[in-house]
């Protein structure tokens, strides 16, 4: 790890520390070391330097907007924290080679399946877009989530720390039984991932999965450790 890595996340580290009152004894649940794509909801802003600099000293990557370019500190600072940019709008097969690469190298690739914020709080829809990563990477998948941290403004401009608590699911692999995977399957599979997250959250932040928590997923193996 690098010096300007080190004095950011310790910043990072010390600033949410002080904003939040942080639930993360779950985080001991991610293994160590990768190969690992780790799922999580995107609420706001504040979860990426909580994420990051509590997985430390695991090495992380992640994608972000290839809009923060512009800026020259946000793109001094993304680059410092390993990221990678990511075109939204369509599907970014760069970003996606790079992200792949990485994983395979042994970093622990964070994503937000929604792709964008979610409303209030609550799950929204899952884009495709990983489960070609595991496809492709062949990496197991581990869900991440967090909740009560919606209102960390209003708090802060109140002077009062924010609640963060977070949840570590199982983790698994994909397990399509050698069948080619086509849109349908895939979009199958990727309602299977996100009822694993919707799972781990209270009941009002499942969003549009609240009432599939129960089903049984045909294409998801669990395993014992994602190593």
């Amino acid at each position: 790890m690098s010096l300007s890595q080190t004095l950011v996340l310790k910043f990072l580290d010390t600033l949410t520390s002080t904003i939040c009152r942080i639930d993360d004894a779950q985080i001991a649940k991610v293994p160590a070391r990768g190969p690992l794509i780790l799922i999580t909801n995107h609420v706001n802003v504040l979860e990426i330097p909580v994420l990051h600099s509590r997985l430390q000293p695991r090495p992380i990557s992640g994608f972000f907007a290839a809009k923060r370019l512009e800026s020259a500190w946000m793109r001094w600072l993304l680059n410092t924290l390993n990221g990678i940019p990511v075109q939204r709008d369509k599907l970014d097969r760069t970003a996606l080679r790079q992200a792949i690469s990485r994983i395979r190298a042994g970093d622990t690739f964070v994503i937000a399946p929604e792709g964008t914020r979610n409303a209030g709080g609550r799950l929204g829809t899952g884009k495709p877009g990983v489960v070609l990563l595991a496809q492709q990477s062949g990496a197991p998948i581990q869900p991440i989530v967090h909740w009560g941290d919606k209102h960390w403004q209003r708090n802060l401009r109140r002077l009062r720390r924010t609640p963060f608590h977070i949840a570590v699911g199982r983790p698994f692999r994909l397990d399509t039984g050698g069948k080619r995977v086509d849109r349908r399957m895939r979009l199958e599979i990727l309602d299977e991932i996100m009822v694993q997250m919707a799972a781990l959250l209270p009941p009002e932040y499942r969003g549009v999965y609240a009432n599939r928590i129960a089903a049984n997923p045909k294409y998801l193996q669990f395993l014992e450790s994602a190593v």
